[in-house]
Formats: structure tokens, sequence, C-alpha cells
């Protein structure tokens, strides 16, 4: 997309003044609604009810929440703390167990499950036995189909051999590692000391247990990184031949994040550099004949996400974007996130808690929300944006029921977006320009009925 990339030449590819209109808070849109309109008047009533209501045949997809790291990161936006006591962990192990048989029993019997992730934190914090001892109860629960895809989110830093081995036990097919950037005073900047070899060493380690799909994850927008910086970060990471690569923004959210406060704001890239960061990130990863996925991964031709990139299959949950065709997600742990048709649920965030509640009642949602015929209508245009750039919006209205005509007033206020060649629009069909693509949550957006941006804050669409 972007050639000879530099902060000097961020002029020619779009105007400065237009990138700072641009430089606004937007939902990501792993989800819509979005989780600031969760409530508390959705909960374990409606989760039991939700439970019992899935179709016998319906496969699911698992998430799993692990809510503790080894080490802080100052840049971190998860829900996740530090914890080395072991004891700790165990324990959190068995309360993660306790809701996965809690959660088996009200669906009755054992359902077809084509998707498990295991996110956080650092899953991997937990000790050897309890992730195995975690998986065989979800293998208890659920039927896992061969075919199914199981993905465990990795700290390079803390994997040792006795985990190394508990993934090759549970079956895990696909490693997401956390690199961020290779650059020594970015690290320092963020609290993440992690040089290139220890990341080699970990890829080495998990494709000798047979893992051959390796996901990397790197961030642009940090302390101290530069253009240049971001372009070594692209061309390290390409030369651990990582079959995806997701590239995201840095976002700085310290009040939501109080550790965020420890990385040094003066410091932080403006929005010319980070959109030059932004290119120059895209240009090496395209360069070396990946494809660019959406808004923010990169897929080998071969890689299971380029094929539904071109079949227009991809998806978007709470994970990013994905190839997984399941409709419910369950989510699992502190602060996990479920999908269901009726809605979302989010269970309780602090662990003290969470562990009460399973104690108590073996479930713990504590808010979310309930979606009607006019929130999946809208969901459907967003995630068609989010996932391909383009929204049929005759289509799309058609299979909801309605006429397009709804859509009027979003239809007019894209005309900004449309002078500034960001959009176009055909009296059917929007579509994201190439210019636009990189500011398409500002484009979904325009459909977002619930946002309020004097009364939220988003992460910058830059």
């Amino acid at each position: 997309m972007f050639r000879s990339v530099t902060k000097d030449s961020v002029a020619d590819m779009i105007d400065a003044s237009l990138l700072a209109k641009l430089d606004r808070a937007v939902p990501r849109y792993t989800s819509y609604p979005t989780a600031p309109h969760f409530s508390p008047s959705v909960a374990q009533a409606a989760q039991a009810a939700w439970l019992a209501a899935i179709p016998q045949d319906s496969p699911l997809s698992l998430y799993l929440h692990v809510p503790f790291c080894d080490q802080l990161c100052f840049f971190c936006g998860c829900n996740t703390a530090v914890v080395r006591r072991d004891a700790l962990k165990y324990d959190y192990a068995e309360q993660l167990i306790h809701e996965i048989r809690t959660v088996g029993a009200h669906l009755g019997t054992r359902r077809p499950v084509a998707h498990i992730h295991w996110g956080g934190g650092t899953p991997t914090a937990l000790p050897a036995d309890a992730l195995v001892a975690v998986a065989a109860a979800i293998r208890e629960s659920f039927l896992i189909r061969d075919s199914a895809e199981i993905a465990v989110e990795i700290d390079p830093r803390t994997l040792d051999d006795s985990r190394i081995a508990a993934l090759a036990e549970i079956g895990v097919n696909r490693a997401s590692l956390g690199v961020q950037d290779f650059d020594p005073a970015v690290q320092r900047a963020i609290g993440r000391i992690q040089d290139f070899a220890m990341t080699r060493r970990c890829v080495d380690s998990l494709r000798a247990i047979g893992i051959a799909s390796i996901n990397l994850d790197i961030l642009y927008g940090l302390p101290f990184q530069t253009v240049e910086s971001a372009r070594r970060t692209a061309e390290m990471t390409l030369a651990l031949a990582p079959d995806r690569i997701a590239a995201f923004g840095y976002a700085h959210v310290p009040w939501m994040k109080k550790h965020q406060n420890l990385i040094p704001e003066a410091a932080l890239p403006d929005a010319p550099e980070r959109f030059a960061q932004r290119a120059a990130i895209d240009e090496t990863f395209t360069a070396a004949g990946y494809h660019a996925i959406a808004l923010d991964h990169y897929a080998r031709a071969d890689d299971s996400l380029a094929l539904a990139a071109a079949a227009r299959t991809v998806g978007r949950n709470f994970q990013g974007y994905t190839t997984d065709p399941a409709e419910i997600l369950i989510g699992l742990g502190a602060s996990a996130i479920s999908t269901y048709p009726q809605g979302y649920l989010q269970n309780i965030t602090a662990t003290a808690d969470y562990a009460k509640a399973i104690r108590r009642d073996g479930l713990a949602a504590t808010r979310g929300i309930e979606i009607d015929a006019t929130d999946r209508l809208r969901r459907d245009v967003i995630n068609a944006l989010m996932c391909g750039f383009s929204a049929d919006l005759q289509a799309i209205s058609a299979a909801h029921g309605v006429a397009p005509t709804l859509f009027a007033s979003e239809v007019a206020r894209l005309d900004e977006h449309i002078a500034d060649g960001l959009a176009t629009w055909d009296g059917k069909t929007v579509r994201v320009t190439t210019v636009g693509q990189p500011f398409v949550r500002v484009i979904a957006a325009v459909f977002d009925t619930y946002l309020n941006p004097a009364g939220q804050r988003h992460s910058r669409a830059v």
C-alpha cells in the first residue's frame, strides 16, 4: 500500500489536517454493541437461560481467560495481574474447571466445539499440570472436533520446557507470541525485555513439538519508536517466518489501566508519526508477500485467514480477526466475554469475586446486553466494514427484512468521509477506499447508534 515511508512523506499519503480530524477515539468493534454498554441487569439469570437455549447441534467456541502474568508490561491493556505464587494459580485452575463443568451441565450433553482459545494475561502462567487438568475438563464436558483449532497466547520470556510439553499434550495447534518491538530502548520504556534470540528459541521450540502455525503480535505507537525502528521490528519479525502477524496500534488508556502511567508520555509518537509507523510496517509485510487482512492482520497466502479473506468469510470477535465459524462463543474465567444469539455476557473481572461466584453458583456472569433485531442489523453492517472494507446496505437490509432507507441518515453522514476520499457510495454499497482503510473504525462508527463520544473514552483511531 505504501512505499518509501518516512514521517515527512505522511503528507503525501493523507493531508495533515485530515489526519488530525480522524485522530479521534472510537471503539475497536470486536462486538456490537460494545462492552461499555453492558449492564448488570443482564447477568447470571440470562446466562443460565441462554445456555439452555443453545441448539443441540450448534458448534461452539470456547475462550478461556487466565488473568495472570509473571511480569508487568507497562503497555498492557488486558485484564491481568502479576501473580507468582503457584498456589493461587492452582486455585484459579480449579475454579476454571468448576465453571467448565457447570456450563457443561447447563448444556446437558457434550456439545461440539470448533475452536478453543486460551487468552489472558498469559495462559502459560499456569503450571504445566494445571494446563493439562483444565484441558482434560474441557474434553470431559465438550466434544472437541478433530478439526478444531486450539490456540494459545504465549509470553516467550516465561515459557519453560514443562509448559511446552503441556501444550503438546493438550493438542495446541496454533500459538500467538507477543513481540511488541525489538528495539532495546522501546523495550525498556514499556517494561518488556525480550530480545530476538529469546523469541526465536521460543518459536523453534513450539515448531519442534508440532505447533506449525505461529502468530506474532507487534505494536506501533510505543514510546521512543520511530518509523525506522518499527520497520526493523517488522523485518526481524519476518525472519521468524510466522504464518500470521498482527500489527496493533498501542492504546494509551491510563484512565483505565493505571500501570500505563509508567509509560513516558512525552516519548509517545504523535499522530503523523504513528501513521507513518503503521505505513512502514504495512509496506514491509506486503512487500514480503503477506496478505493484508482487514485492519491490522497479515497472513501468508496459504494461511486459512488469507483464504477466508479471499472468500469474504473472515469474522471478528473479542480475539480479533478469525476464521472461527461458530456463532456462539462461551467465555470462561474472570472477565471473559461470551457471545450468544441473544446477546453478550461478561464474567466478573476481579479474580477474588469471580472465585466466590464460581464456588457459590458455578457461573460468574456479572453484566451483559440483550440485543434486538436492529442491533443485529447494524452489527452485520459494522462487521462487513471491519472485515472486508465494504457493506452492501441493500443486501444486508434485505437479509434482515427491512428497507435500506433505514440507513438514510447514516448515508448522509458518510458525505464528509466521501468528500475526504475515505469512502464511496454507489446507492447500494459503502466501500472504504485504500486511503480510508486505516480509518475503517471511524467509518464503521457512523452506523453505531450507541456511540456517545462525549461520554465514552476509547482508543485512538490513528
